[in-house]
């Protein structure tokens, strides 16, 4: 069901009229697209961003609950707001996202943190509007987590840049991994309709962006409601054919459902980037099973032989989940054995954390803490010196970057990303965000690239 939105009848500039807002976000890119959409919508109230927490007359965060440590990242934060709004007591505090959705998380977090004015579900964006309004005008604390499975169109959206766009096709998941939380707290899956989507990347490249990022917690899944098998691929086919667009890029794929089709797809097109994230989460069957993955390591292999061989030179990066519940060395060693076998460009390793309703919380975990934190560090110790020999390759080519503006740790560089996603940075004292240009790679590092201009560019 898609339903359109229309927030005229609830926006009232005079609310944040010479009023501030900060939003922190914790989570996946899903977080951070749903993170712009309430950023317009609070600015369409007149307020002004701000940086300073301390200073800002309204605090939205908006969580995550894949793991413990974003969540305990968003206690400890509303500690510390709490304490500041004894001080000034007009402050406005909003918890949305994954956290606000989960089965009585609202009612124990108002009980734990009376200062909290709103609190939000990942259902309730196209009633912010309406909830923002609530809380400047009413004392009592505002509870919206109501699940519902529509599709949404013509949210605003306020991008961090003017050249990369998230582009949302699909929102929730049918999986149901046994360690994940995501189908409890943004629903069963529901695709967009393909000519929404189309008509979205169309306007975002007449505005002048040249690069779109296609999410949903399962893009191989999209359209599967609405239209049938391979309709990721269709709409990948539509989307490469949009003049003015430079880049395109999805995440994430669960490898059970990465077809065929979809690889020829790649590997025919002009504006799909080399660059696939496809977590394997486990090397040993087992495991896999008792996560409901629903695919084997010899198949995750085979998969991986076939888009490399499809798609030459493609960039494949994964995630890991250590210390699942019973996963024993051997078990363990298995994925180690499968990292050094198919050698990923980049694997992000992660502790598990129980969750819960999921079916992994009903698990015994006889893994401790410290037993996980060892396996990590293994992880790492096998995979840090793989992503340096493949970017080491690099040296002495030519590639074509993305611009995406100064370097965090350096004003004297420029940052941006190679088609198959990797971070290179390079000098220059020109304002070239968002601009297509060449550069030599030079040196490789574990996690990024040291470049330069090749002559000819600015």
């Amino acid at each position: 069901m898609i339903q359109d939105f229309k927030p005229c009848h609830v926006v009232n500039e005079e609310i944040g009229r010479g009023k501030t807002y900060t939003l922190i976000t914790y989570g996946c890119q899903m977080n951070e697209n749903d993170s712009e959409v309430i950023a317009a919508i609070v600015e369409n109230f007149g307020f002004i961003f701000t940086e300073n927490m301390a200073d800002a007359d309204l605090v939205i965060i908006n969580t995550c609950a894949v793991r413990k440590k974003p969540e305990d990242k968003v206690t400890s934060l509303l500690g510390k707001l709490s304490i500041l709004k004894k001080e000034r007591h007009s402050l406005k505090i909003a918890v949305g996202g994954c956290m606000s959705q989960q089965q009585d998380f609202a009612q124990q977090l108002k009980k734990r943190f009376p200062g909290v004015d709103l609190i939000f579900g990942t259902h309730a964006l196209t009633k912010l509007p309406d909830l923002i309004k609530q809380i400047f005008t009413d004392k009592r604390t505002v509870i919206d987590i109501e699940e519902h499975n529509r599709v949404h169109e013509g949210l605003p959206s306020r991008p961090k840049n003017t050249f990369h766009a998230w582009v949302p096709v699909i929102y929730g998941c049918d999986n149901f991994c046994a360690y994940c939380v995501v189908p409890y707290v943004r629903g069963r899956e529901r695709s967009r309709e393909l000519e929404s989507i189309i008509k979205e990347v169309h306007e975002l490249v007449s505005s002048g962006y040249k690069e779109v990022t296609l999410l949903g917690q399962n893009v191989n899944s999209y359209g599967n409601d609405l239209y049938g098998p391979e309709s990721f691929a269709k709409l990948l086919t539509c989307l490469d054919q949009i003049d003015g667009l430079a880049r395109i890029r999805f995440m994430t794929s669960n490898p059970k459902d990465l077809s065929n089709e979809v690889i020829a797809v790649i590997r025919d097109s002009r504006k799909i980037c080399e660059h696939i994230h496809l977590p394997v989460q486990s090397g040993s069957n087992r495991i896999l099973e008792l996560m409901n993955r629903q695919y084997t390591r010899e198949y995750y292999l085979n998969l991986v032989n076939k888009i490399r061989s499809e798609v030459p030179g493609i960039s494949i990066t994964t995630d890991i989940l250590v210390g699942f519940p019973g996963e024993n060395e051997n078990d363990f060693l298995d994925t180690l054995e499968l990292l050094q076998e198919i050698k990923f460009d980049n694997a992000f390793a992660f502790i598990y954390s129980k969750r819960m309703n999921t079916k992994a919380a009903s698990l015994e975990d006889h893994i401790s803490y410290k037993e996980k934190e060892e396996r990590l560090s293994r992880i790492n110790a096998v995979q840090q010196p793989i992503s340096k020999m493949i970017n080491e390759r690099l040296k002495g080519n030519t590639c074509e970057i993305l611009v995406e503006g100064r370097s965090k740790n350096n004003e004297q560089m420029l940052t941006g990303r190679t088609r198959s996603n990797k971070l290179v940075h390079f000098a220059s004292s020109c304002h070239l965000e968002g601009q297509l240009l060449n550069v030599k790679i030079e040196k490789a590092l574990t996690w990024n690239l040291v470049g330069s201009l090749q002559d000819g560019e600015k």
